[in-house]
């Protein structure tokens, strides 16, 4: 929807009042791509995740007791933890799973609340019953 012209003139002048207040601070927010943000942090997981697999090998190739097992599983759980963050990071970015979350709707097309209050109103339904029958 746009914005009207009150509305726009409204921005325009916040945005003025940035720019003069911080410009520094008004460039870097207007000229950093959220894409860019979350590429780096795809790489950043990347990197984590090698050195996840180094520290799984690392405790699996030293043999000194219990102390190879702590390395392993947080080689194992470093490499578990990057990968999500990976995934999460690749989703923002490309806009997967947004209109699926937004929406708040199963596949029937009715909204998830709507099946849960009928759930609710025939388990309430039943207690009265059984209340009311004894």
């Amino acid at each position: 929807m746009p914005l009207s012209d009150h509305e726009q003139r409204m921005l325009d002048q916040i945005e003025q009042a940035l720019y003069a207040e911080d410009p520094k601070f008004a460039h870097a927010v207007r000229s950093t791509n959220p894409q860019v943000h979350y590429k780096r942090r795809i790489v950043k997981a990347a990197l984590g995740f090698v050195v996840g697999v180094c520290a799984l090998m690392a405790g699996l190739v030293i043999n000194a007791g219990t102390v190879t097992i702590a390395i392993s599983v947080t080689g194992f759980l470093l490499m578990v933890a990057c990968c999500v963050w990976a995934i999460t990071s690749w989703k923002r970015m490309t806009g997967i799973g947004a209109e699926a979350s937004g929406r708040g709707r199963g596949r029937s097309g009715r909204s998830a609340k709507a099946g849960r209050t009928g759930f609710m109103e025939r388990m309430e339904e039943r207690w009265r019953r059984r209340t009311e029958g004894d």
